[in-house]
């Protein structure tokens, strides 16, 4: 079955105040599922293969949230990819570095879930008809861990599609414009249900036992933003416009715990004039980053907060993303910013200078310099270990960049079951969450290609654990 196109080519209207009850016939499933991004079709699919009736719930009018946005990859580790280029990872190597990218204010039983998890996680999407043969480096891991789609796509709006494919195999509800105005509870404290808005405003009751939140973030919500962070309250989000951290207060109302909320990550790659975020796998692949000057002045697989605040200590606070026609054969998915006329190009290393306004002799010498590291394997400038390819086959293409808000750390407080807590750390009996709208998992900074690995490892668990709930 096809879906319709997930393609966000417009701004969505805000919904006005809720009018009165309008009444409309109420429902029963075994599990709700709010959000139809990856966590959220992850849980429902999970939830249906243990025998639940489910229901997803989407607000806007299209489905696959930030998931559909996302173009590098996932990282997993002790992988059939890594086996196969002779790749020594595990686990415990992941979980360090996840530790280490988040400043150590990561939740360790969180992190141990997902990064344990994290091959059974691909191994599990594979068994659902994903083929993700690709693999390359993000910043903070010590080795090549994020797996990318055969023939190199966009990851996002690959797996999204996987995921709704089966999704709909097995016979889920899945309603768009579809708002979730409330958690219904029990007096004893336990989930029993929630109140929708339909697209027309009207409002109804779905009744179940187990509810799953995994709608998002906040980034996309610049009254959260500058309310958490007033110091972000200029900065622009990569996110879809949904992701508006709806959940936080609906959590909040019937008692439940949210934390870390500060914690928002400033990506450093938006495209300049764009909501466009290119991808931290460019650079991976060998790419590099110059300023104004035409010299670089960090390792561009450092971790998104290094990087973010480099480039913004930076004449103009941005800078360019420099690579070669190689690297661009190298990846699929990078048409799509020459779709969007994000790129400029030109014959020569010279010629491109003077296209992007910076000095051709600087950025001869830092392109020089940088293809002398790659052939040497050491980078004695930055440290810089992973060098793939070398910049050196025309045309020569550049990027420009700023940072953007890219993804909210903070959230609702769960469990290792994906239980939602209470501050006294009591789970409400029937209600989970995964993905973004959590906290914990990435404390202060995410490692790029983890937000996939949590979930497609949070997102299965909270399925299962909601289906168990349900089915008792």
């Amino acid at each position: 079955m096809e879906r319709r196109s997930f393609l966000i080519m417009g701004s969505i209207a805000l919904l006005a105040p809720l009018p009165a009850f309008a009444k409309r016939k109420d429902e029963t499933f075994d599990v709700i599922v709010v959000g139809a991004g990856g966590a959220g079709l992850s849980a429902a699919i999970a939830a249906a293969d243990k025998g639940a009736r489910v229901v997803v719930l989407e607000k806007m009018p299209i489905i696959g949230g930030n998931t559909e946005l996302a173009a590098g990859g996932m990282n997993a580790a002790a992988t059939p990819a890594q086996a196969k280029k002779g790749i020594k990872d595990d686990w415990k190597a992941m979980y360090e570095d996840t530790m280490k990218g988040g400043g150590n204010r990561n939740q360790p039983e969180l992190v141990e879930v997902m990064t344990k998890g994290s091959a059974d996680a691909v191994a599990w999407l594979t068994t659902l008809g994903a083929d993700l043969p690709g693999l390359v480096r993000s910043g903070g891991a010590r080795v090549d861990r994020t797996l990318q789609p055969v023939g190199g796509p966009a990851f996002g709006p690959y797996i999204t599609q996987v995921l709704y494919d089966n999704a709909v195999k097995r016979g889920t509800s899945i309603r768009t414009n579809s708002r979730v105005v409330e958690i219904l509870v029990r007096p004893d404290g336990a989930v029993r249900g929630v109140v929708v808005m339909d697209r027309r405003g009207d409002l109804y009751t779905i009744e179940a036992p187990a509810v799953v939140l995994a709608s998002g973030g906040y980034g996309s919500s610049p009254e959260r933003v500058a309310k958490y962070r007033p110091d972000l309250a200029s900065f622009t989000s990569t996110g879809q416009p949904g992701t508006t951290g709806d959940a936080l207060d609906l959590v909040q109302k019937i008692g439940g715990e949210t934390f870390d909320l500060d914690q928002i990550q400033i990506h450093p790659t938006q495209a300049v004039g764009a909501k466009t975020l290119v991808s931290e796998t460019v650079r991976g692949a060998g790419s590099i980053l110059v300023n104004r000057e035409g010299r670089r002045f960090v390792n561009e697989v450092t971790t998104r907060d290094r990087a973010s605040a480099a480039v913004l200590k930076q004449t103009g606070k941005s800078a360019f993303i420099v690579f070669d026609e190689g690297i661009k054969n190298s990846m699929g998915m990078m048409e799509g910013y020459f779709h969007l006329h994000l790129v400029k190009s030109a014959p020569t290393l010279p010629a491109l200078a003077k296209e992007i306004g910076v000095d051709p002799d600087a950025l001869v010498k830092t392109v020089d310099a940088y293809d002398q590291y790659q052939a040497a394997k050491h980078d004695s400038e930055f440290d810089r270990d992973d060098m793939p390819r070398p910049i050196k086959t025309g045309p020569f293409y550049a990027i420009e960049i700023k940072p953007g808000i890219h993804f909210t750390m903070g959230g609702v407080r769960i469990d290792a079951k994906t239980q939602v807590l209470t501050p006294d750390r009591k789970p409400i009996p029937g209600l989970y969450a995964a993905g973004e709208v959590t906290g914990g998992v990435h404390g202060g900074n995410r490692l790029g290609g983890n937000a996939m690995t949590a979930l497609f490892t949070f997102g299965p668990i909270a399925g299962r654990e909601a289906a168990a709930r349900a089915l008792a």
